[in-house]
């Protein structure tokens, strides 16, 4: 689930993966490859994926990569990712690429939640259940901002807004976890 897709390639090399890691666009490289990128464009900005041609703002290596971490060669690729993840993962970000990552962030925990050798710190499950509970409070609670009885369809806006604010949040958190296990300190 954490890996590419079996049939596949790299989009940079053309081969098949070697150390994969999945960009915050969803697309899977080679752990070289997309560093190769990086360094060929300007090392003081996150390179731009080359198939979207979004920023890459974290990489996130694949269970099989990770798996091989004793491997002089892969361990480097790992290092150089998690350096990547350092200087870009944290930077600040416009709305609309946090809505372009969103599906990314949801899925992702969607994955962390449901994996049983997976474990989430108390405080970041505590707060995802909260945010959980919150959203299905408000769209099944009778209180409205814009009360769709007077305002009709117009009266769907606020639960729309409050449940995108809420995902934005969620989304938030999941990328926070992906930082700190992937290059944040």
């Amino acid at each position: 689930m954490d890996d590419p897709p079996g049939s596949d390639m790299c989009s940079v090399c053309h081969g098949n993966f070697d150390t994969p890691c999945q960009a915050n666009c969803s697309h899977w490289f080679c752990g070289n490859c997309i560093m190769l990128v990086w360094h060929h464009g300007s090392a003081l900005q996150p390179c731009k994926c080359p198939l979207c041609r979004r920023y890459i703002t974290l990489l996130v290596p694949s269970e099989a990569s990770l798996r091989q971490a004793e491997r002089p060669e892969v361990a480097e690729i790992l290092r150089k990712v998690e350096r990547y993840n350092r200087y870009f993962g944290d930077h600040p970000r416009s709305l609309i690429q946090r809505g372009q990552d969103l599906p990314f962030f949801l899925r992702r925990l969607l994955r962390e939640l449901i994996d049983p050798n997976r474990s989430l710190p108390a405080r970041r499950m505590a707060q995802i259940c909260f945010a959980m509970i919150l959203l299905a409070i408000y769209l099944v609670s009778p209180v409205d901002l814009i009360p769709e009885a007077m305002f009709g369809l117009l009266g769907y806006v606020d639960d729309f807004i409050v449940a995108l604010v809420i995902l934005f949040n969620l989304a938030a958190i999941s990328r926070s976890i992906l930082y700190h296990r992937h290059g944040g300190s």
